[in-house]
C-alpha cells in the first residue's frame, strides 16, 4: 500500500505555512524531522494533565507519569523489535548514547565483571571514513584516554566503504567497531550485515548509529545481531530532547554506568555505591519525561504509515532527484549516483557557487535545505571540498517540492550567470 503523502501534509501543521511569501518546502529532514500534530498533542497533554516526576512517587501524577515513561519505553521496544523492554535506555540524543558507551567503557577499567569493556595498548577502535563527529570524537577521545589505536575503513569515489579494506581494518585486534547505518553526509547505506558479521567473527562489540536508518527503514535489532543500537527522537518525527541507545540485556547488564545521580542505585553509603540493573542505570536524574512519552506517539505513527511504504516513498523520491540534478548544469552530487543501497539525502556542490550561497538563495524561494560539512568533516576532506548543499526527504515530502528544488537550482545558476 502506497502512502498518501497529501493526507500525511495534513497532520504537520508547520507545511502549513509561507517562508518569504512562498509556500514552505522543507527539505532538510535529515538534520531534524517535523512533528506531527499527534507528537505535539502528547507532550502537551503530559505538561497539562499528569505532569510530575517519575520512578518512586505514589501520588497519582508521578504514577500517571511513570506509567506514560515506561509505556513509551514499551513502545520503542517493539518499533526495534527488542528482545526485552530493558534493553531500552532513553538518553538526550544518539551523540549521548554514544557517549554513553565511549565513557562507560572507560569506567570498565576499575569495575570488576566489565572485562568485556576494557580497552588498552595494542587494542583497536574502528569506525568508517563517512561518520557523524558523534560518532567519530567519542572514540578518537576513548583511544586517548586507554592508549587504543583508532582505525577507520575509507571510502570510494561513489561514496561507498570500500569493500577489501573491511577484513583488512577489522583485526583480531579489534574491540570496537562502530558505524552508521546510513550516512547523513552521503546518503550511503552500508552493508550492515556484513560489518556485523565481521565484528563478530574477531570477538568485536559492533555499535550502529542508526540516526539517519531510524526514520526511513524497518530496524530489527535481533535480525541486525549488533551489541548496540541508537538514534535520536528529533529525527523520526518526535521531540528534541530525546534518544534512545538499545543494548542486548547480557551487555547492558555489566556495562559500568556513565552518569551518577538520583534513580540510578541500588543503594548508597558514604564508602560506596551500588546500581541498579539497566535500564535505570543508565538514566540519572529526572529524565526527559514529556519527551519521551511524545517520542513514543511518534514511533507509533511511524508504524502505523508502516515503514517498508515509507521506504517504497522515498525511493521513488531519490530516485527522480538523482536523475533530475544529474541533469542540472555545475551540479555535482556527492556520494552514489544509483539509487541503490541509497537513502534520502543527496548532498551536491554548484559549480562556482558556494553551497551556503545556494542554500541562502533557496530559502529566498520557501525552499528549507542545509549546507556546510553536515558534521561530517572528513567526508568533505575525502572529496576536496569545503562544504555541500544537502536536501533530505521524509514521509511528507512530494515529487513535485524535488521539482522546486531543481528549478530553484536553475534559478541560483542563473543569478550567478
Amino acid at each position: 500500500m502506497s502512502l498518501d503523502v497529501d493526507a500525511i501534509r495534513k497532520d504537520f501543521p508547520i507545511l502549513a505555512r509561507e517562508v518569504h511569501g512562498v509556500p514552505l518546502v522543507y527539505l532538510d529532514s535529515a538534520n531534524s524531522a517535523q512533528k506531527p500534530q499527534v507528537v505535539i498533542d502528547a507532550e502537551a497533554e503530559l505538561y497539562a494533565a499528569h505532569y510530575a516526576n517519575v520512578a518512586r512517587a505514589v501520588h497519582t501524577l508521578g504514577s500517571e507519569a511513570t506509567a506514560a515513561y515506561e509505556g513509551a519505553r514499551d513502545k520503542v521496544a517493539r518499533f526495534l523489535n527488542a528482545a526485552r523492554r530493558e534493553e531500552i535506555v532513553f538518553t538526550k540524543n544518539i551523540s549521548e548514547a554514544l557517549n554513553l558507551l565511549a565513557y562507560a567503557f572507560s569506567n570498565a577499567a576499575t569495575t570488576p565483571g566489565a572485562e568485556r569493556f576494557r580497552l588498552g595498548p595494542g587494542d583497536e577502535i574502528v569506525v568508517t571514513e563517512m561518520e557523524h563527529h558523534s560518532n567519530l570524537v567519542p572514540w578518537q577521545l576513548l583511544a586517548q584516554r586507554t592508549g587504543a589505536t583508532f582505525k577507520w575503513i575509507p571510502i570510494d569515489d561513489e561514496g561507498r566503504l570500500i569493500e577489501s579494506a573491511i577484513d583488512e581494518v577489522i583485526t583480531d585486534r579489534t574491540k570496537v567497531v562502530s558505524f552508521v547505518y546510513q550516512s547523513n553526509a552521503l546518503g550511503t547505506i552500508n552493508p550492515v550485515e556484513r560489518l556485523v558479521a565481521r565484528a563478530r567473527a574477531v570477538g568485536a562489540i559492533s555499535i550502529i548509529d542508526a540516526a539517519q536508518a531510524a526514520p526511513h527503514l524497518p530496524l530489527d535489532v535481533q535480525a541486525i545481531g549488533a551489541d548496540f543500537l541508537g538514534f535520536t527522537g528529533h529525527k523520526v518525527y518526535g521531540p528534541s530532547g530525546v534518544g534512545v541507545l538499545w543494548g542486548r540485556y547480557d551487555l547492558l547488564a555489566k556495562l559500568p554506568p556513565f552518569l551518577g545521580g538520583g534513580e540510578m542505585i541500588e543503594t548508597v553509603d558514604m564508602t560506596g555505591s551500588t546500581f541498579a540493573e539497566p535500564p535505570h542505570r543508565f538514566e540519572a536524574g529526572t529524565p526527559m519525561i514529556a519527551q519521551a512519552v511524545a517520542l513514543g506517539t511518534a514511533v507509533d505513527y511511524l508504524t502505523g504509515l508502516g515503514l517498508a511504504d515509507i521506504r517504497e516513498h522515498e525511493h521513488r523520491l531519490v530516485g527522480h532527484a538523482l536523475e533530475s540534478l544529474s541533469a542540472v548544469p555545475g551540479v555535482r552530487i556527492i556520494g552514489p549516483t544509483t539509487n541503490v543501497d541509497r537513502g534520502a539525502t543527496i548532498s551536491f556542490t554548484v559549480d562556482g557557487i558556494h553551497p551556503h550561497d545556494v542554500a541562502q538563495l533557496l530559502d529566498e524561494r520557501g525552499i528549507a535545505v542545509r549546507a556546510g560539512h553536515h558534521c561530517a568533516r572528513p567526508v568533505c576532506v575525502r572529496y576536496g571540498i569545503l562544504a555541500t548543499t544537502r536536501a533530505s526527504f521524509g514521509v511528507y515530502t512530494t515529487m513535485a517540492e524535488v521539482d522546486a528544488l531543481v528549478e530553484g537550482l536553475d534559478a541560483v545558476r542563473a543569478m550567478f550567470g
